[in-house]
């Protein structure tokens, strides 16, 4: 893949991507307008946590870590690609199958290690009942993921990157549904999550054989290609598990708290959305290119990809984490201060928003600095810096719980994001120059921070000055969005006068992509 395919992979995976966490607020603002925070949203959220996070534990880790980078390389040399792909889903249904299974009858226990502050009320038996329905979505979104990693290996981003724009989409229309029919919201939403998974396998699945990947259900099989496989993986998937785990200590303390699960999932939607479109689209599409590079001994290469997918991070992650720290409470409030969910709600989700809104450049930095170990198959030095980070953040949401109340989770979780970058940088430097940017990115990551900076004083200025005058729930979504579309063009407009934006560079870049 040549330099500007990068970006061209970037904005294609960014699209979608964008597109679907576009719909999945849409989702959420219905969710909080018909449910609202409380203990039905609460024990929705602890069980649909469940099969995501056993699938960020199996899917995404392992196979985005060890899958992708083994699969390209025998796509690129023709080695069998197929069966390789083939023998791995086989063996991936087959332990998700045995870990559906335990896990639908130990759902209790289950629920009880996840979210202990649930026992003795309501809560409990509601993420028991919702868990049960919403866990074989693994199975399925799982498979998925494989084969979504098979199609981003052979340079076709677009389906990998549109099938979870169809979770939305189903989910919205069923929560319509309800509204529409006057009936109970949450039992329609339970239900069309492992129908969206059934959605999201059958088109991937329809697009890899569509571009000739000829891969199926085969018998699993222990051989030389899946010990491989497994002894790559297995350190991947224990650190993606490390980073769940950071997920359920702040569960954990959450759950204490009533409508704590709520307010922070709220917040942690509203910095997914940056989060998503940049570091995920940079991941995806950087971790086989670096593979490829570094098998054809390209450095020289590598630190280009490297250095671009830098600046792309950097000019649309740090204005979005100023915006998120700067208006928090205008953004929540037009987003989901609607119907269930009041203004006291907004207010702490805001608290928690701005408080993510700080660990955003580490979130999104991860996305970048882990594909320089996973392009060599070293899993086990991510793992390592990962269990540290997961003490850190036991320590600090435990340790700050009596002081903090609820929003110490958030707190915990961004001082342990940032402890990562830190272990992730000081560790690539054994790869040398490859993983150091280029001077051109770093007189860029300066001039993209003085340009957030005077974009931040801006909005702070425009909500001081107008705040008060918003009282309806027409003006709360009007000046919400308004801020965003203000914020984007002081950005731009900086951006162009410190240099740290050049159109004229971009757009010949996209010409030759």
């Amino acid at each position: 893949m040549s330099q500007p395919k990068i970006l061209k992979g970037i904005m294609t995976v960014g699209f979608w991507t964008l597109l679907s966490r576009v719909l999945g607020m849409a989702r959420e603002v219905l969710i909080f307008a018909l449910i609202g925070a409380g203990p039905v949203l609460d024990a929705f959220i602890a069980a649909f946590r469940l099969p995501n996070m056993f699938r960020r534990f199996f899917a995404e880790g392992a196979f985005n870590a060890a899958f992708v980078p083994m699969f390209s390389k025998r796509l690129e040399a023709d080695d069998r690609p197929g069966e390789f792909a083939s023998q791995a889903m086989g063996g991936l249904a087959t332990v998700l199958l045995i870990l559906t299974g335990v896990a639908m009858i130990f759902m209790p226990a289950l629920v009880w290690a996840t979210a202990e502050g649930f026992v003795g009320n309501e809560r409990f038996d509601l993420s028991v009942d919702y868990g049960r329905v919403m866990f074989p979505y693994i199975l399925l979104i799982s498979m998925a993921a494989l084969l979504s990693g098979a199609l981003n290996a052979s340079g076709r981003f677009a389906m990998a990157a549109a099938a979870p724009v169809f979770l939305n989409i189903l989910i919205i229309l069923a929560l319509i549904a309800a509204y529409v029919l006057n009936y109970d919201a949450i039992w329609f939403l339970v239900w069309t999550v492992p129908l969206a998974g059934a959605v999201q396998l059958g088109l991937v699945w329809y697009a890899a054989h569509k571009a000739g990947l000829n891969i199926t259900l085969a018998r699993p099989r222990w051989n030389a290609d899946m010990r491989n496989l497994v002894v790559v993986a297995l350190p991947a998937a224990l650190a993606n598990g490390v980073m769940q785990i950071n997920l359920l200590v702040g569960q954990q303390v959450s759950s204490q708290f009533p409508n704590a699960v709520s307010w922070l999932y709220g917040a942690d939607r509203l910095y997914q959305l940056p989060l998503g479109v940049v570091g995920i689209a940079v991941g995806i599409v950087l971790l086989p290119d670096l593979s490829r590079r570094l098998q054809a001994r390209d450095d020289v290469g590598a630190k280009a990809a490297f250095s671009r997918a830098g600046e792309i991070t950097f000019a649309l992650t740090i204005p979005s984490a100023v915006a998120l720290c700067v208006i928090p409470l205008p953004l929540v409030s037009a987003l989901y201060e609607h119907g269930s969910t009041g203004r006291s709600d907004a207010e702490a989700m805001a608290l928690a928003t701005a408080i993510y809104g700080l660990g955003l450049p580490a979130f999104v930095l991860q996305k970048l600095l882990q594909p320089l170990y996973f392009a060599r198959e070293d899993t086990r030095s991510p793992f390592r810096f990962a269990v540290v980070s997961m003490v850190i953040n036991a320590v600090f949401a435990i340790g700050l719980m009596p002081v903090f109340g609820w929003y110490a989770p958030a707190i915990a979780t961004t001082v342990s994001a940032w402890a990562m970058i830190l272990l992730l940088a000081i560790g690539a430097r054994k790869f040398g120059d490859v993983a150091r940017f280029d001077n051109r990115m770093k007189s860029r990551l300066v001039r993209v921070i003085i340009a957030s900076l005077m974009m931040g004083a801006c909005l702070w200025a425009l909500q001081w000055m107008f705040a008060s005058y918003v009282t309806t729930t027409f003006l709360r979504v009007a000046f919400g969005l308004g801020l965003v579309g203000v914020g984007s063009v002081c950005f731009g407009v900086f951006g162009q006068l410190v240099g740290a934006i050049k159109i004229s560079e971009l757009k010949s870049t996209i010409r030759r992509g």
